[in-house]
């Protein structure tokens, strides 16, 4: 089972491209993300700079609630709204930037913001040649 995430928490789309010599330690979240527990944000973005890469961030706040009594659960469905309500499916990363546990009427519910993310090498938002290489990494996660 995936830990519980938190401020600062980023998932990634499975089949995103890295740079070579990256390792990333990560689980499965939800369907087709990953929550990367190893490096940081921060930790992340650094090492994809050595790199020569890009991570984007984007400042589009995106939010969601998800109403219930067991918090991870219902934090997990909350971000399963976020990531299914960003518009572009070209975004690749997002950062959990807060999660709160709150209750209305007596009814608890988790309100989760994030903000869009994107790993990419090129230093120009959605390079043509980027996005050959990730419908590519995108057929290679379906088929296999």
């Amino acid at each position: 089972m995936a830990e519980m995430i938190g401020t600062g928490s980023i998932l990634i789309k499975e089949g995103t491209p890295l740079p070579e010599g990256l390792h990333l330690v990560s689980e499965p979240y939800s369907k087709g993300w990953r929550l990367v527990k190893n490096p940081d944000g921060c930790g992340l973005d650094r090492k994809l700079c050595e790199a020569g890469w890009n991570f984007f961030y984007m400042a589009e706040e995106v939010k969601a609630t998800s109403v219930g009594n067991n918090l991870e659960e219902t934090t997990r469905r909350a971000v399963k709204k976020v990531i299914a309500s960003m518009e572009s499916g070209k975004l690749n990363c997002i950062e959990i930037t807060q999660v709160a546990a709150k209750r209305f009427l007596r009814r608890p519910y988790v309100a989760v913001t994030v903000h869009p993310r994107h790993i990419q090498e090129s230093v120009v938002l959605f390079h043509a040649k980027h996005l050959a290489e990730w419908e590519r990494a995108k057929l290679a996660a379906v088929s296999t």
